[in-house]
């Protein structure tokens, strides 16, 4: 985990070839003391590592990423308000690399859509 008790995994599943994760966020993480002040905002740059931290979490194995050439990030999200988050995504796999398609949704709808690929490292 690359920020120490930023997020907690409530639950984790596969349905119909698609994973789906419920994460809880820490909002009295220290991050957010920094990212904004009195605005308290999740970086994007984090968003992504949870994508990442996920699929690395569901395949045993260490990820880097390798390229991201499709991002988009749709609301922000705010820990005062939405401190759930839902991954939702789907990968293939093969020997070198995972090729990842996903979006992280609060209760208000989506907050970023991602296209990645990952190197196992």
């Amino acid at each position: 985990m690359l920020l120490k008790d930023f997020y907690s995994v409530e639950s984790s599943r596969e349905e119909d070839g698609k994973c789906i994760t419920h994460l809880k966020i820490n909002k009295n993480h220290r991050l957010y003391n920094g990212h904004f002040p009195n605005r308290p905002v999740t970086p994007g740059v984090i968003l992504m590592q949870l994508f990442k931290e996920d699929a690395e979490r569901r395949i045993g194995k260490s990820l880097q990423l390798k390229n991201a050439n499709n991002i988009k990030f749709m609301a922000v999200v705010d820990p005062e308000i939405h401190n759930e988050l839902f991954l939702e995504y789907h990968f293939e796999d093969n020997s070198q690399e995972i090729r990842l398609k996903g979006i992280a949704k609060t209760n208000e709808g989506i907050s970023l859509k991602i296209n990645a690929i990952y190197k196992l490292i």
